[in-house]
Formats: structure tokens, C-alpha cells, sequence
């Protein structure tokens, strides 16, 4: 798959799944990934960063083929060089991981994303050379020890508009505060807890996409 053609697959993610087996009640991840996947996401985050490396690389590269085979588009959180040896699709960076010029100056074919916090860190990550910009925490989280304070949904038009890429949001989203940030014209949600703890991953994951889907349609 070359680079448009992952442009172009991004554009039409709703729901974001990010996994990491920590957060996966007892599950293996890789049986979260295929759920979610049967469930109709389009794409998957894998967050892993405790795994020793040889672990690690059978992981992604797992994932890699589930996200082929159901058409989704795979994300290494982090790692480069992860993403490039296992096949993935794109690499997400935060701010204290690799610049993302350095990461856009090794590889023009893979998607680049990084998380942002503040209209700032938009203009620069567009600048830089990045495809996507995660904003958030929108909520308060607890699934990064180290989160920044969080912004509250009324920031997502404002940072969103300093980076003019196509973004996602994160951080603390569950069903319950889901419309808030759609609202603000989030449509690509990012989501960890909210469904890899879930009973029902499937099914949470057809629900949160229909629920993202009538936003997009009553907005357009």
C-alpha cells in the first residue's frame, strides 16, 4: 500500500482503537485486535512498552496481518523502527519520542502521527512533516502515568484548526461523554479502556462507529 492510498483509508476512520494487554482484562491482545476488527475498525493503535523486542516484533507483526486481512489501516505507537520491520502503516508519536522530521526524513511511505496538546505543538507538527495530529487529553485518564493536564473537549476546534491536518482525539473517552467531543467535530475517535475492557468488544466497537457515523451524517 503506498502512501495515498493510506491517506486515503485514514480519511474515512470513525473509531480508533489502541491496545495494550495491560488494559485488555485478562485478554490477549491479539484476540482484543481480531475483535475489533470484526467489530468494523478501520484501523489499530498497538501500545506496548514493556514486551522484550523479539516479543515485541512477532506482536506487531501479528497485528499487521489482521489489520491486512480485514482492509485496516495498523499503527505502531512509538517505535520507528518497529513500524518499518513489521509492515506497519504508520508510526504515532508523542512529544517526547522522535521528532517527527526525523521520523518523516527516514520514511516518506508510512504514516506519521504525533499527539498534541495545544495549538502550539499543531503548527509544529504540520511544519514537521506530520499526517495526522492526535489532540488531547480530553478527560482526565489513567492509562498514561505521565498525561499532561487534560483540555477539556471546548479545545478541539482551536487546535485542530492551527494544525489543518486530519486529527483524532484521546484520552478519558467513553460512551458516556462520547457526544461531547463530537460535538466539537471530532470524528475520529481514539479510544483505549472504553473498549479493549469491555464485555463485548465487538459489539462496543459497532455501537461507538454507529453512534461517531449519525454525527458525521447529521453534519454533513
Amino acid at each position: 500500500m503506498n502512501k495515498t492510498e493510506r491517506l486515503r483509508k485514514f480519511q474515512a476512520v470513525d473509531i480508533y482503537p489502541v491496545i495494550t494487554e495491560a488494559h485488555c482484562a485478562g485478554r490477549d491482545s491479539e484476540v482484543v485486535c481480531g475483535q475489533v476488527l470484526s467489530g468494523g475498525a478501520r484501523i489499530v493503535q498497538l501500545r506496548e512498552k514493556i514486551k522484550p523486542s523479539d516479543q515485541l516484533l512477532d506482536l506487531a507483526r501479528a497485528y499487521q496481518r489482521l489489520c491486512s486481512e480485514a482492509g485496516a489501516l495498523f499503527i505502531v505507537n512509538d517505535d520507528l523502527d518497529l513500524a518499518l520491520s513489521s509492515g506497519a502503516d504508520g508510526v504515532h508519536l508523542g512529544q517526547g519520542d522522535m521528532p517527527v522530521a526525523v521520523a518523516r526524513s527516514r520514511t516518506m511511505e508510512i504514516l506519521v502521527g504525533v499527539s498534541t496538546h495545544n495549538e502550539e505543538e499543531a503548527q509544529r507538527a504540520r511544519a514537521d512533516g506530520a499526517d495526522y495530529i492526535n489532540i488531547g487529553p480530553i478527560f482526565p485518564t489513567q492509562t498514561k502515568a505521565t498525561a499532561p493536564e487534560f483540555l477539556g473537549p471546548e479545545r478541539i476546534p482551536a487546535i485542530a484548526a492551527a494544525a489543518d491536518l486530519p486529527f483524532t482525539v484521546m484520552g478519558g473517552i467513553k460512551e458516556g461523554n462520547l457526544d461531547q467531543v463530537l460535538a466539537q467535530g471530532a470524528r475520529r475517535i481514539a479510544m483505549v479502556t472504553g473498549i479493549t475492557q469491555q464485555e463485548d468488544v465487538e459489539g462496543t466497537v459497532r455501537k461507538l462507529r454507529e453512534r461517531i457515523n449519525q454525527y458525521a451524517a447529521i453534519g454533513s
